[in-house]
């Protein structure tokens, strides 16, 4: 259900981004993200590859999945937008690694110039929960 799916992405997984590029296979690869108004919310260097192919592209696919059985997966995709700001790791951090590491790494990784928040909104979901099959 909608429901499901939406709490599915709320949990704390390690999402992977997948980007078109020309003349390549899509560059894929793990991130953190936030679930926030039903948006995928990703934060990245501005200046990074990752930033730059979706700028371009202004599309991408994400996925998340449980790695444990009986395995469930949600992928969404839709257009993203970038914009350049700083923004503070903290919540980001403490949501993957707990109070007192995320506080340090937030504390090593301080938001600067270079930071963007890529957005995806998503037009369409691919879902499946393999426990439901059972």
């Amino acid at each position: 259900t909608d429901a499901e799916r939406d709490e599915f992405l709320d949990g704390v997984h390690v999402g992977v981004l997948s980007i078109a590029r020309d003349g390549k296979g899509p560059l894929s690869l793990p991130i953190w993200y936030a679930h926030e108004g039903g948006e995928i919310v990703m934060m990245m260097s501005n200046s990074s590859l990752k930033a730059r192919l979706l700028r371009k592209q202004g599309r991408a696919s994400f996925t998340v999945q449980d790695e444990r059985a009986p395995y469930r997966y949600v992928t969404v995709e839709g257009p993203v937008t970038v914009v350049n700001e700083p923004h503070d790791v903290t919540e980001l951090a403490v949501r993957y690694l707990g109070p007192e590491l995320g506080a340090q790494y937030a504390a090593a990784n301080p938001p600067n110039d270079d930071s963007a928040t890529a957005r995806l909104t998503p037009e369409r979901y691919l879902t499946c929960d393999y426990g439901k099959l059972m």
